[in-house]
This record gives structure tokens, C-alpha cells and sequence, in this order.
């Protein structure tokens, strides 16, 4: 793909599940097919526009869910998260994930969202380079851990 004339964003639907499990496969090596159900079960049953996939002549190449924060956890309405965000690695470097996120923001401005939250792994270096050229920066939750 040399230019983003043929990408499109929608919301997504339970039809993307095949096409989103094989992005995660390929980026992780492993296929997640349950998981990607409950998933995508649990993201229409909340905001749809906050959910989201990308596509290049109707073929599904990247996904986005988040959501709006419910009070969970005392955190207000004004909050939303990036749950997942995911590009087909043959589409990577030409601001797939970038458009996916521009267009969830419109989403959940318009719900009344000022802040944006996501997690990410400190070692995963692409990620966190991805997410400082779209304006994350370092914010003042912590992430608390416990092994079992």
C-alpha cells in the first residue's frame, strides 16, 4: 500500500472476528480465536464507535477497541482507554494505526472524553514509539502488579 487513499474506518462487527484473529496471529505467533470473541462480544455490548477496523478494499487490516471509562475504579466519564490496538505487520508505517486512533478520538470526544489512557509494555519499544508520535506521554496512574 503506498498511500492511505483506500484505507476506510468503520465500526466494527462480529463478521471482523476471522479477519482479527488472523492480524493478532500473525503479530503474535499464536491464535487467540476465544479470546477475540469475548472480546469483540464485550465491545458491542458498550460503545461501538469506540471500536473500531480499518480497511483497504474491504479487507480488514487493522482494528482499535477502547471504550469510555464507566466510574470504574473512581476514574470519571471523562476518561477513555485504548483497550487493543492491532495492524496487519504488511501494513505497518503507513499511519494504519494512526488513522484508527484519529477516528476513535473523534468517537469518544463527541461522549464527552478529555483523557486518554492506554497500557504498554515497557519493552515493547514499537509500541511505545508509536504511541509517543501520536502524543502520549508518560501519565501519573501506576500500574500495580502481584504474581500468583
Amino acid at each position: 500500500m503506498s498511500s492511505l487513499d483506500k484505507l476506510t474506518v468503520r465500526a466494527m462487527k462480529p463478521i471482523d472476528l476471522e479477519a482479527i484473529v488472523a492480524i493478532d496471529t500473525k503479530v503474535l505467533g499464536r491464535a487467540r480465536p476465544d479470546y477475540w470473541q469475548m472480546k469483540m462480544e464485550l465491545s458491542q455490548s458498550r460503545s461501538p464507535m469506540a471500536s473500531l477496523v480499518a480497511e483497504v478494499e474491504g479487507g480488514v487490516v487493522g482494528f482499535i477497541l477502547g471504550d469510555a471509562s464507566g466510574w470504574e475504579y473512581g476514574i470519571p466519564d471523562t476518561v477513555g482507554y485504548i483497550d487493543t490496538i492491532g495492524v496487519d505487520p504488511d501494513y505497518q508505517g503507513y499511519g494504519v494505526g494512526r488513522t484508527l486512533l484519529e477516528e476513535m478520538l473523534t468517537h469518544l470526544r463527541k461522549v464527552g472524553v478529555k483523557t486518554l489512557y492506554t497500557y504498554v509494555n515497557w519493552r515493547d519499544g514499537d509500541l511505545l514509539s508509536f504511541f509517543d508520535r501520536v502524543g502520549f506521554r508518560r501519565g501519573d496512574m501506576i500500574n500495580l502488579e502481584m504474581d500468583l
